[in-house]
């Protein structure tokens, strides 16, 4: 039998779901964006910080992987309510991103952004 290498970090790495009575601090989900806006250059750092000790004692899942799921699951209320509609296949950069953000801060986790 062979394995892939991806079986073997795999097979090496700890259960996520381990640790987590010692999991503490926050996860900070971030991007850098920069382009030009108005004819003016412009860059963003659009940020999502989780504590990682609520989302825990909330779902059951550490921050890393609460988002990672958390963040789809929401965009599909945008799509479900007619806020975001297009044809074809869209990534989410086709879309308005008021409506996602503002539904972050309504599900009690708030985002943010800093400008550079």
């Amino acid at each position: 039998m062979t394995s892939s290498p991806r079986d073997i970090v795999a097979a090496c790495l700890p259960d996520p779901a381990a640790p987590r009575d010692r999991m503490r601090g926050k996860t900070c989900a971030r991007t850098w964006v920069k382009g030009v806006k108005d004819g003016r250059p412009r860059e963003v750092h659009p940020y999502h910080v989780v504590d990682n000790e609520w989302s825990m004692k909330e779902y059951g899942s550490q921050a890393v992987v609460w988002q990672t799921a958390f963040n789809p699951v929401v965009a599909l209320e945008p799509l479900a309510g007619g806020a975001w509609s297009g044809t074809g296949v869209l990534g989410p950069e086709a879309f308005e991103a008021r409506p996602f953000l503002d539904l972050l801060t309504d599900h009690g986790t708030p985002w943010g952004m800093r400008e550079q």
